[in-house]
């Protein structure tokens, strides 16, 4: 719970994510999260003593609504999150990613990132209808800490996960990272 924790804090103390979160929520989405980098970079950075924040290459927005899962949806949500921040927002509804990712449905948001090709990576952030920040991390955060990218069990797809590391130079920005693949 600690770790979860600091997790919040260091959230909480950064404008530019609260301000983007802030901005998800206005939308109302269902089962909403901004996963990813967003979450995962800024505790790289933070374990890593960087004076800066590593810079996000998109804010990943990710939400589950099995009724409308047509992506020109997504792409107007990205389109209206662009204009009014002048950030790279990605938004995805995760009732159909299913379908590219070549696995059987999703039933949520959480069940969707449990599929994703790093544990690291599975670790999300929202505001809650009650106005509290709140973490979505099915394998929990404790692995940010750890200085590993595990490639996840659940989905061995290595050349993939290889890939990843490799083409988002995790190791150069972070080089205390251990890759874990097998």
């Amino acid at each position: 719970m600690k770790r979860e924790s600091e997790v919040v804090d260091w959230l909480l103390l950064d404008q530019m994510r609260m301000d983007s979160l802030r901005l998800a929520a206005s939308l109302n989405l269902n089962d909403w999260c901004i996963a990813a980098g967003f979450v995962r970079n800024l505790v790289w950075d933070k374990v890593h003593s960087h004076d800066a924040a590593t810079p996000l290459n998109d804010i990943d927005l990710i939400y589950f609504d099995p009724l409308q899962v047509a992506s020109n949806i997504d792409e107007a949500i990205e389109s209206e999150l662009k204009a009014a921040s002048g950030l790279p927002w990605s938004v995805k509804n995760q009732a159909r990613m299913h379908l590219r990712n070549e696995d059987a449905p999703y039933l949520s948001t959480e069940h969707a990132m449990k599929h994703w090709v790093e544990l690291e990576t599975a670790v999300g952030a929202r505001i809650s209808s009650s106005d509290r920040l709140e973490l979505v991390a099915p394998f929990g955060v404790a692995r940010l800490f750890a200085g590993t990218i595990t490639l996840n069990p659940r989905r061995p797809k290595t050349s993939d996960f290889r890939h990843r590391v490799e083409s988002k130079r995790w190791l150069e920005l972070w080089p205390c990272l251990t890759v874990v693949d097998a």
